[in-house]
């Protein structure tokens, strides 16, 4: 379940479902197509930005927010 301020947001991305991000928190939620969901701590409000507007948001997650935070799985993929 999302807190209210980790609203998601569909994507048009080929790895993405969906992106949700508390500010206030610094948290970055991301839901993959295989229905794994992670949520990326202490993330930059510049990196959700910059990943929203990525003409690719798989390669962008793959070169800058993979391995990148530390983060936790919400629920596995399916």
């Amino acid at each position: 379940m999302s807190s209210p301020r980790l609203r998601p947001v569909p994507v048009d991305s080929s790895l993405l479902t969906s992106v949700a991000y508390d500010a206030g928190a610094s948290i970055l939620r991301l839901e993959f197509h295989s229905g794994a969901v992670y949520r990326y701590f202490d993330v930059p409000q510049s990196v959700h930005d910059d990943l929203m507007q990525a003409e690719s948001k798989g390669s962008y997650f793959n070169e800058s927010i993979r391995g990148c935070f530390a983060y936790t799985l919400v629920r596995p993929p399916r």
